[in-house]
């Protein structure tokens, strides 16, 4: 019965965390990021890959780092649909999803 409560709770937390989301959205734009070349075009090389097969059964580990690969995957479709050169950097405004999904992946 505890954890049916505690995952009650955490439903009602999840909320809380969509609500201030909400508000993040709405106060934040997109955000201009300035890349190297090298990481530019090896975002852009990870958007023009073809895997067609089935990850199958993954561990928790396995699926974060295909979730990262696909962020990466997205952020170099962006930069192919909208970057622009500035002499050896990329200047590409990146939506609040991309560019907080880039710095998790720092941590």
């Amino acid at each position: 019965m505890a954890d049916q409560e505690r995952y009650v709770r955490y439903r009602e937390d999840s909320k809380v965390l969509a609500a201030i989301g909400q508000q993040v959205e709405a106060q934040a734009g997109p955000i201009t990021v300035r890349l190297p070349r090298a990481v530019a075009e090896a975002a852009v090389e990870a958007w023009g890959r073809d895997e067609l097969d089935s990850p199958g059964e993954e561990t928790h580990e396995q699926y974060a780092l295909r979730d990262q690969a696909a962020e990466l995957a997205l952020i170099g479709l962006a930069i192919s649909e909208r970057g622009r050169w500035e002499g050896d950097e990329l200047v590409i405004d990146l939506d609040i999803d991309s560019a907080g999904a880039a710095s998790r992946a720092s941590r």
